[in-house]
């Protein structure tokens, strides 16, 4: 795994090629294919849920006001669709 604390697609893989002992261009491959599927769904405006582990979940927000926190100037915030997570109870007990 990186050092720097961040899972990448290749540790990812890798661990496929150790753990099922799939190839590495198979593992790869098999990383990008979940990967593309859950943009797919969520692209198409689906929600990903992975049992066990979470939910990602796609919100629209509605236009509203800011303010520019050094001049103190009002402005327009535009609607806009954010990609959330929620962490399954299971996941939230792991990690506490």
């Amino acid at each position: 795994m990186a050092d720097a604390g961040t899972l990448t697609r290749a540790d990812l893989a890798e661990m496929f090629n150790r753990q099922i002992g799939l190839s590495r261009a198979d593992s790869a491959a098999m990383v990008e294919s979940i990967l593309d599927h859950m943009t797919s769904a969520l692209l198409h405006g689906d929600n990903v849920k992975i049992s066990g582990f979470g939910t990602f979940v796609l919100r629209d927000k509605a236009e509203r006001i800011g303010r520019n926190p050094k001049t103190g100037v009002e402005v327009p915030i535009t609607p806009r669709r954010v990609l959330t997570f929620r962490a399954s109870q299971g996941m939230r007990q792991k990690v506490k």
